[in-house]
């Protein structure tokens, strides 16, 4: 008998600054077993950073053909498409050919730097490539629960996440960004 996912539910406030996008969303998390609660965090943060009101998540893990984030217009054609951890960059290549943008955010510390040093040559190549680094998520995983209520503040590449425990300041570090 196969394991079934773990919904979690958040209610996110986001407010950048950066881009002038303000709204709140309630929020459906599936978490795949093989999933961490550090890594549903990241893809919450990562909704936080590209929040539109036509974002919304993909199958990820379940699912090789499709993302953890995307947009689609209305045609149904892929505005955005944002991936998680440390793919393959034949996954990358693939999807910055079906894509207008990617959006890669790379979490686990030292892990993240050693890939992002092995792969950047290629990967600087890809014009519609974003790539952001999240180096540190620990304290994310700690801010998980079933039902999250959350609010994200960015400014000045700067996030500060606020959640029912408390808050922590996130520093993304765009390695790579869209030409």
């Amino acid at each position: 008998m196969a394991l079934k996912s773990t919904i979690y539910k958040a209610d996110l406030q986001v407010s950048n600054m950066d881009s002038n996008y303000y709204a709140a969303h309630s929020l459906t998390l599936a978490r795949h077993p093989s999933e961490t609660e550090e890594r549903l965090m990241v893809r919450l943060i990562a909704f936080a950073l590209f929040a539109s009101e036509s974002l919304a998540f993909g199958k990820g893990l379940s699912d090789d053909e499709e993302p953890d984030l995307w947009q689609k217009d209305l045609t149904g054609a892929i505005e955005l498409w944002v991936e998680l951890g440390l793919p393959d960059e034949r996954v990358l290549r693939k999807a910055c050919g079906r894509s207008n943008q990617v959006a890669l955010i790379l979490y686990g510390g030292r892990t993240a730097d050693m890939w992002w040093e092995q792969n950047s040559k290629a990967l600087i190549k890809l014009d519609n490539l974003t790539v952001i680094n999240l180096p540190e998520t620990q304290e994310l995983a700690s801010s998980a629960t079933r039902n999250m209520n959350i609010s994200c503040t960015i400014q000045d590449n700067e996030m500060l996440v606020t959640h029912e425990a408390g808050s922590f300041t996130l520093l993304p570090v765009v390695l790579k960004a869209f030409n």
